[in-house]
Protein backbone atom coordinates (compact mmCIF):
# COMPACT_ATOMS: atom_id res chain seq x y z
CA UNK A 1 0.00 0.00 0.00
CA UNK A 2 0.84 3.15 -0.93
CA UNK A 3 2.14 5.84 1.78
CA UNK A 4 -0.07 9.04 2.18
CA UNK A 5 2.75 11.14 1.06
CA UNK A 6 3.18 9.22 -1.97
CA UNK A 7 -0.78 9.37 -2.47
CA UNK A 8 -0.55 13.52 -1.85
CA UNK A 9 1.44 13.81 -4.55
CA UNK A 10 -1.12 12.28 -7.11
CA UNK A 11 -2.42 14.42 -9.24
CA UNK A 12 -5.28 11.62 -10.13
CA UNK A 13 -7.29 9.90 -7.29
CA UNK A 14 -9.57 6.34 -7.43
CA UNK A 15 -12.42 5.76 -5.44
CA UNK A 16 -10.20 4.00 -3.05
CA UNK A 17 -7.46 6.97 -2.84
CA UNK A 18 -10.54 9.11 -2.11
CA UNK A 19 -12.08 7.02 0.42
CA UNK A 20 -8.83 6.56 2.14
CA UNK A 21 -7.91 10.48 2.25
CA UNK A 22 -11.55 10.74 3.83
CA UNK A 23 -10.50 8.20 6.40
CA UNK A 24 -7.29 9.92 7.74
CA UNK A 25 -7.87 10.12 11.56
CA UNK A 26 -4.05 10.36 13.07
CA UNK A 27 -3.02 13.89 13.59
CA UNK A 28 -0.09 14.18 11.37
CA UNK A 29 -1.44 12.65 8.46
CA UNK A 30 -4.65 15.08 8.40
CA UNK A 31 -2.03 17.87 9.15
CA UNK A 32 -0.37 16.49 5.93
CA UNK A 33 -3.45 16.46 3.77
CA UNK A 34 -4.69 19.96 4.91
CA UNK A 35 -1.20 21.27 4.11
CA UNK A 36 -1.17 19.89 0.40
CA UNK A 37 -4.68 20.90 -0.27
CA UNK A 38 -3.49 24.55 1.02
CA UNK A 39 -0.63 24.27 -1.30
CA UNK A 40 -2.86 23.09 -4.11
CA UNK A 41 -4.97 26.03 -3.64
CA UNK A 42 -2.33 28.58 -3.92
CA UNK A 43 -0.61 27.15 -7.21
CA UNK A 44 -4.21 27.05 -8.94
CA UNK A 45 -5.83 30.14 -7.60
CA UNK A 46 -3.24 32.22 -5.67
CA UNK A 47 -2.88 33.75 -2.59
CA UNK A 48 -6.53 35.16 -2.78
CA UNK A 49 -9.63 34.78 -0.31
CA UNK A 50 -12.46 35.95 -1.99
CA UNK A 51 -15.64 37.58 -0.37
CA UNK A 52 -19.27 37.57 -1.08
CA UNK A 53 -21.58 39.92 1.01
CA UNK A 54 -24.39 37.52 2.08
CA UNK A 55 -27.72 39.19 2.41
CA UNK A 56 -30.32 36.78 3.83
CA UNK A 57 -33.45 38.26 2.85
CA UNK A 58 -35.96 35.88 3.84
CA UNK A 59 -36.45 33.03 5.91
CA UNK A 60 -39.97 32.33 4.41
CA UNK A 61 -40.10 28.84 3.09
CA UNK A 62 -43.02 26.34 1.37
CA UNK A 63 -40.93 23.17 1.93
CA UNK A 64 -40.62 21.21 5.11
CA UNK A 65 -37.09 19.40 4.82
CA UNK A 66 -36.65 18.01 7.81
CA UNK A 67 -33.02 18.90 8.83
CA UNK A 68 -33.57 22.92 8.50
CA UNK A 69 -34.83 25.31 10.85
CA UNK A 70 -36.51 27.92 8.91
CA UNK A 71 -39.18 24.89 6.85
CA UNK A 72 -42.32 25.46 6.93
CA UNK A 73 -43.51 23.15 9.72
CA UNK A 74 -41.56 25.46 12.39
CA UNK A 75 -44.71 27.33 13.96
CA UNK A 76 -41.54 28.94 16.31
CA UNK A 77 -39.93 30.77 13.64
CA UNK A 78 -40.02 34.44 13.22
CA UNK A 79 -40.95 34.62 9.77
CA UNK A 80 -39.46 38.12 8.10
CA UNK A 81 -38.72 39.56 4.67
CA UNK A 82 -36.61 41.96 4.02
CA UNK A 83 -37.82 45.41 1.74
CA UNK A 84 -35.81 46.33 -0.93
CA UNK A 85 -34.10 49.11 0.77
CA UNK A 86 -33.06 46.97 3.26
CA UNK A 87 -31.56 45.14 0.81
CA UNK A 88 -29.48 47.72 -1.38
CA UNK A 89 -28.68 49.38 1.99
CA UNK A 90 -26.81 45.89 2.79
CA UNK A 91 -25.33 45.45 -1.01
CA UNK A 92 -24.33 49.11 -1.02
CA UNK A 93 -22.09 48.23 2.34
CA UNK A 94 -20.53 45.01 0.89
CA UNK A 95 -19.77 47.02 -2.13
CA UNK A 96 -18.17 49.83 -0.56
CA UNK A 97 -16.22 47.17 1.90
CA UNK A 98 -14.63 46.29 -1.35
CA UNK A 99 -16.51 42.62 -2.37
CA UNK A 100 -16.52 42.26 -5.82
CA UNK A 101 -20.17 40.26 -5.41
CA UNK A 102 -22.78 40.03 -3.07
CA UNK A 103 -24.96 36.46 -2.38
CA UNK A 104 -28.30 36.48 -2.09
CA UNK A 105 -30.39 33.90 -0.11
CA UNK A 106 -33.62 32.97 1.46
CA UNK A 107 -36.31 30.30 1.82
CA UNK A 108 -37.76 28.81 -1.08
CA UNK A 109 -40.67 30.49 -2.82
CA UNK A 110 -42.13 29.51 -6.45
CA UNK A 111 -44.96 32.14 -6.43
CA UNK A 112 -45.02 34.76 -8.85
CA UNK A 113 -44.51 37.74 -6.42
CA UNK A 114 -41.74 36.20 -5.21
CA UNK A 115 -39.96 35.72 -8.42
CA UNK A 116 -40.97 39.29 -9.51
CA UNK A 117 -39.59 40.72 -6.14
CA UNK A 118 -36.05 38.30 -6.73
CA UNK A 119 -35.78 40.19 -10.15
CA UNK A 120 -36.17 43.71 -9.16
CA UNK A 121 -33.69 42.88 -6.52
CA UNK A 122 -31.14 41.63 -9.32
CA UNK A 123 -31.68 44.77 -11.50
CA UNK A 124 -31.56 46.96 -8.82
CA UNK A 125 -28.56 45.70 -7.26
CA UNK A 126 -26.92 45.67 -10.64
CA UNK A 127 -27.67 49.43 -11.15
CA UNK A 128 -26.41 50.54 -7.96
CA UNK A 129 -23.62 48.59 -8.83
CA UNK A 130 -22.86 50.49 -12.44
CA UNK A 131 -23.61 54.08 -11.54
CA UNK A 132 -23.23 54.08 -7.45
CA UNK A 133 -19.48 52.45 -8.05
CA UNK A 134 -18.37 52.47 -11.48
CA UNK A 135 -18.49 48.81 -11.63
CA UNK A 136 -18.29 48.95 -15.81
CA UNK A 137 -20.30 45.15 -16.18
CA UNK A 138 -21.79 45.04 -12.41
CA UNK A 139 -20.89 43.56 -9.20
CA UNK A 140 -20.86 39.69 -8.73
CA UNK A 141 -24.14 38.07 -8.01
CA UNK A 142 -24.85 34.56 -6.54
CA UNK A 143 -28.25 33.73 -6.20
CA UNK A 144 -29.72 30.31 -3.59
CA UNK A 145 -32.79 30.48 -3.89
CA UNK A 146 -33.53 26.62 -4.85
CA UNK A 147 -35.22 24.54 -7.37
CA UNK A 148 -36.97 26.97 -10.06
CA UNK A 149 -38.16 26.85 -13.83
CA UNK A 150 -35.45 27.50 -16.45
CA UNK A 151 -37.84 30.72 -17.33
CA UNK A 152 -37.51 31.90 -14.08
CA UNK A 153 -33.51 31.32 -13.45
CA UNK A 154 -32.70 33.18 -17.24
CA UNK A 155 -35.13 36.13 -16.37
CA UNK A 156 -33.26 36.58 -12.82
CA UNK A 157 -30.18 36.11 -14.61
CA UNK A 158 -31.00 39.05 -17.50
CA UNK A 159 -31.76 41.29 -14.46
CA UNK A 160 -28.51 40.73 -12.88
CA UNK A 161 -26.66 41.80 -15.57
CA UNK A 162 -23.34 40.59 -15.60
CA UNK A 163 -23.64 37.33 -16.88
CA UNK A 164 -19.57 36.66 -16.47
CA UNK A 165 -20.40 37.06 -12.67
CA UNK A 166 -23.39 35.16 -12.50
CA UNK A 167 -23.73 32.46 -9.57
CA UNK A 168 -25.99 30.76 -8.37
CA UNK A 169 -26.02 27.54 -5.06
CA UNK A 170 -28.02 24.90 -5.33
CA UNK A 171 -26.97 22.26 -3.02
CA UNK A 172 -27.67 18.25 -3.92
CA UNK A 173 -26.95 17.77 0.49
CA UNK A 174 -26.81 14.36 -0.72
CA UNK A 175 -26.19 12.19 -3.43
CA UNK A 176 -27.00 9.27 -1.81
CA UNK A 177 -30.68 9.16 -3.28
CA UNK A 178 -32.17 7.06 -0.15
CA UNK A 179 -30.50 9.90 2.00
CA UNK A 180 -31.59 12.44 0.24
CA UNK A 181 -35.21 11.43 0.32
CA UNK A 182 -35.38 11.02 4.38
CA UNK A 183 -33.72 14.65 4.33
CA UNK A 184 -36.68 15.85 1.96
CA UNK A 185 -39.76 14.30 3.15
CA UNK A 186 -41.92 16.95 5.34
CA UNK A 187 -45.34 16.00 6.54
CA UNK A 188 -45.11 12.58 5.99
CA UNK A 189 -44.21 12.70 2.35
CA UNK A 190 -41.05 13.45 -0.48
CA UNK A 191 -41.29 16.92 -1.21
CA UNK A 192 -38.22 16.87 -3.10
CA UNK A 193 -36.73 14.22 -5.66
CA UNK A 194 -33.01 14.28 -6.28
CA UNK A 195 -33.81 14.08 -10.12
CA UNK A 196 -35.53 17.29 -10.09
CA UNK A 197 -32.62 18.76 -7.97
CA UNK A 198 -30.10 17.41 -10.52
CA UNK A 199 -32.25 18.54 -13.94
CA UNK A 200 -32.76 22.10 -11.74
CA UNK A 201 -28.55 22.21 -12.02
CA UNK A 202 -28.94 21.05 -15.76
CA UNK A 203 -31.23 24.24 -16.09
CA UNK A 204 -28.85 26.81 -14.25
CA UNK A 205 -26.26 25.60 -16.40
CA UNK A 206 -28.22 26.31 -19.59
CA UNK A 207 -29.07 29.46 -18.41
CA UNK A 208 -25.37 30.47 -18.11
CA UNK A 209 -24.85 30.51 -14.36
CA UNK A 210 -21.75 29.46 -12.87
CA UNK A 211 -23.16 26.42 -11.28
CA UNK A 212 -22.45 25.50 -7.64
CA UNK A 213 -23.50 22.70 -5.09
CA UNK A 214 -22.43 20.92 -2.42
CA UNK A 215 -23.46 18.82 0.68
CA UNK A 216 -23.58 18.29 4.22
CA UNK A 217 -21.44 16.50 5.93
CA UNK A 218 -21.82 14.13 8.54
CA UNK A 219 -25.57 13.66 8.54
CA UNK A 220 -27.07 10.64 10.30
CA UNK A 221 -26.85 7.74 8.27
CA UNK A 222 -24.27 8.72 6.32
CA UNK A 223 -21.15 7.27 5.82
CA UNK A 224 -17.59 8.15 4.12
CA UNK A 225 -18.37 5.88 1.17
CA UNK A 226 -21.45 8.38 0.81
CA UNK A 227 -18.77 11.51 0.37
CA UNK A 228 -16.68 9.55 -2.25
CA UNK A 229 -19.71 9.62 -4.16
CA UNK A 230 -20.74 13.09 -3.26
CA UNK A 231 -16.90 14.09 -5.33
CA UNK A 232 -17.43 12.15 -8.48
CA UNK A 233 -20.84 13.79 -8.53
CA UNK A 234 -19.46 16.79 -8.08
CA UNK A 235 -17.15 15.91 -11.28
CA UNK A 236 -19.80 14.45 -13.12
CA UNK A 237 -22.06 17.37 -13.06
CA UNK A 238 -18.99 19.87 -13.82
CA UNK A 239 -19.76 21.86 -10.82
CA UNK A 240 -18.04 25.64 -10.98
CA UNK A 241 -18.11 26.31 -7.28
CA UNK A 242 -18.94 24.33 -3.96
CA UNK A 243 -20.39 25.04 -0.34
CA UNK A 244 -20.14 22.89 1.80
CA UNK A 245 -20.23 22.25 5.77
CA UNK A 246 -20.89 19.85 8.43
CA UNK A 247 -24.68 18.73 9.60
CA UNK A 248 -25.29 20.43 12.91
CA UNK A 249 -28.87 19.47 14.54
CA UNK A 250 -31.37 21.82 14.53
CA UNK A 251 -33.99 22.24 16.92
CA UNK A 252 -36.40 23.63 14.32
CA UNK A 253 -35.83 20.76 12.29
CA UNK A 254 -37.64 17.39 12.46
CA UNK A 255 -34.51 15.27 13.11
CA UNK A 256 -33.33 16.18 16.61
CA UNK A 257 -33.97 12.44 17.89
CA UNK A 258 -31.03 11.41 15.28
CA UNK A 259 -28.69 13.21 16.87
CA UNK A 260 -24.94 14.45 15.62
CA UNK A 261 -21.52 13.48 15.37
CA UNK A 262 -19.48 15.09 18.07
CA UNK A 263 -17.67 17.78 17.19
CA UNK A 264 -13.71 17.27 17.75
CA UNK A 265 -15.00 14.07 15.11
CA UNK A 266 -17.18 16.25 12.71
CA UNK A 267 -14.38 18.70 12.32
CA UNK A 268 -11.87 16.69 11.50
CA UNK A 269 -14.45 14.84 9.17
CA UNK A 270 -15.22 18.11 7.28
CA UNK A 271 -12.16 18.84 7.12
CA UNK A 272 -10.90 15.62 5.78
CA UNK A 273 -13.96 16.52 3.01
CA UNK A 274 -12.84 19.72 1.98
CA UNK A 275 -9.36 19.07 1.19
CA UNK A 276 -10.29 15.64 -0.48
CA UNK A 277 -12.15 17.93 -2.58
CA UNK A 278 -9.39 19.86 -3.48
CA UNK A 279 -7.41 17.76 -4.21
CA UNK A 280 -10.19 15.87 -6.56
CA UNK A 281 -11.59 19.19 -8.11
CA UNK A 282 -8.53 21.95 -7.90
CA UNK A 283 -10.16 24.25 -10.14
CA UNK A 284 -13.12 24.77 -8.57
CA UNK A 285 -14.08 27.56 -5.57
CA UNK A 286 -14.60 26.07 -2.38
CA UNK A 287 -16.79 28.62 0.45
CA UNK A 288 -15.49 28.31 3.98
CA UNK A 289 -19.10 27.88 5.55
CA UNK A 290 -19.96 29.64 8.18
CA UNK A 291 -21.34 26.43 10.23
CA UNK A 292 -17.86 26.03 10.68
CA UNK A 293 -17.93 27.98 13.88
CA UNK A 294 -20.55 26.31 15.70
CA UNK A 295 -18.02 23.55 16.06
CA UNK A 296 -14.95 25.45 17.24
CA UNK A 297 -14.28 29.81 17.43
CA UNK A 298 -12.54 30.57 14.18
CA UNK A 299 -12.91 27.74 11.93
CA UNK A 300 -13.42 29.43 8.97
CA UNK A 301 -9.93 29.67 9.01
CA UNK A 302 -9.66 26.44 9.53
CA UNK A 303 -11.93 25.72 6.48
CA UNK A 304 -9.04 27.99 4.42
CA UNK A 305 -6.47 26.23 5.56
CA UNK A 306 -7.85 22.57 4.33
CA UNK A 307 -8.05 24.44 0.62
CA UNK A 308 -11.08 27.06 0.50
CA UNK A 309 -10.77 30.11 -1.20
CA UNK A 310 -14.38 31.17 -0.52
CA UNK A 311 -15.92 33.85 2.14
CA UNK A 312 -19.37 34.99 2.72
CA UNK A 313 -19.30 37.88 5.55
CA UNK A 314 -23.15 38.29 6.47
CA UNK A 315 -24.35 41.85 5.68
CA UNK A 316 -27.93 41.17 6.49
CA UNK A 317 -29.35 43.41 8.93
CA UNK A 318 -28.77 42.79 12.39
CA UNK A 319 -32.07 42.45 13.10
CA UNK A 320 -33.12 39.59 11.46
CA UNK A 321 -30.10 37.56 11.65
CA UNK A 322 -31.30 35.78 14.70
CA UNK A 323 -34.25 34.72 12.39
CA UNK A 324 -32.36 32.64 9.39
CA UNK A 325 -31.64 29.98 11.88
CA UNK A 326 -31.02 27.05 9.15
CA UNK A 327 -29.26 25.03 12.45
CA UNK A 328 -28.91 25.79 16.24
CA UNK A 329 -26.60 28.36 17.66
CA UNK A 330 -25.90 29.79 14.34
CA UNK A 331 -22.55 32.71 15.07
CA UNK A 332 -22.69 35.81 14.05
CA UNK A 333 -26.50 36.54 14.21
CA UNK A 334 -25.95 39.24 17.02
CA UNK A 335 -23.03 41.16 15.45
CA UNK A 336 -23.20 44.17 13.49
CA UNK A 337 -21.82 43.85 10.15
CA UNK A 338 -18.38 45.82 10.89
CA UNK A 339 -17.81 43.58 13.63
CA UNK A 340 -18.32 40.48 10.72
CA UNK A 341 -15.63 42.16 8.40
CA UNK A 342 -13.34 42.76 11.50
CA UNK A 343 -13.73 39.10 12.11
CA UNK A 344 -13.34 37.95 8.73
CA UNK A 345 -9.76 39.71 8.02
CA UNK A 346 -8.42 38.16 11.20
CA UNK A 347 -9.17 35.36 10.26
CA UNK A 348 -7.63 35.21 6.96
CA UNK A 349 -4.42 36.92 8.32
CA UNK A 350 -4.08 34.11 10.70
CA UNK A 351 -3.84 31.48 7.51
CA UNK A 352 -1.46 34.34 5.53
CA UNK A 353 -3.86 34.70 2.81
CA UNK A 354 -4.92 38.35 1.62
CA UNK A 355 -8.44 39.59 0.71
CA UNK A 356 -9.44 40.20 -3.36
CA UNK A 357 -11.19 43.46 -2.82
CA UNK A 358 -12.84 44.99 -5.78
CA UNK A 359 -12.46 41.18 -7.34
CA UNK A 360 -15.61 39.36 -9.07
CA UNK A 361 -13.65 35.79 -8.29
CA UNK A 362 -14.88 33.57 -10.69
CA UNK A 363 -13.47 30.23 -10.38
CA UNK A 364 -10.64 29.08 -12.82
CA UNK A 365 -13.24 26.06 -13.45
CA UNK A 366 -15.60 28.53 -15.14
CA UNK A 367 -12.68 31.11 -16.77
CA UNK A 368 -11.05 27.86 -17.99
CA UNK A 369 -14.48 26.43 -19.54
CA UNK A 370 -15.16 30.06 -20.90
CA UNK A 371 -12.14 30.10 -23.12
CA UNK A 372 -12.80 26.60 -24.41
CA UNK A 373 -16.15 27.47 -25.59
CA UNK A 374 -14.33 30.34 -27.44
CA UNK A 375 -11.54 28.41 -29.01
CA UNK A 376 -14.03 25.97 -30.05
Amino acid sequence: MKSLAELLQQSAFSEADLLRLLKTSDPAQCQALYAEAFRRTTLVHGNTIYFRGLIEISNICVYDCRYCGIRKGNAAARRYTLSMDEILEAARYALKAGYGSVALQSGERNDPKFIDFIEEICAAIHDMSVKEFGIAQGCGMTLSFGEQTPQTYERWAAAAGNRNALRYLLRIETSNQKLFARLHSGQGKAQKTYAARLQALADLRNAGYQVGTGVMIGIPGQTEEDLVRDILTFRELDVDMLGMGPYLVSHGGAMIDEGMMQKDALLRLTRNMLSTTRLALPTVNIAAATALETLQTGARSLGVLSGCNVMMPNVTPQRTRASYQLYDNKQGTEAEPDSNVMLEAELIAKTGRKIGRHLLGSSVHFRSRQEGSKQN
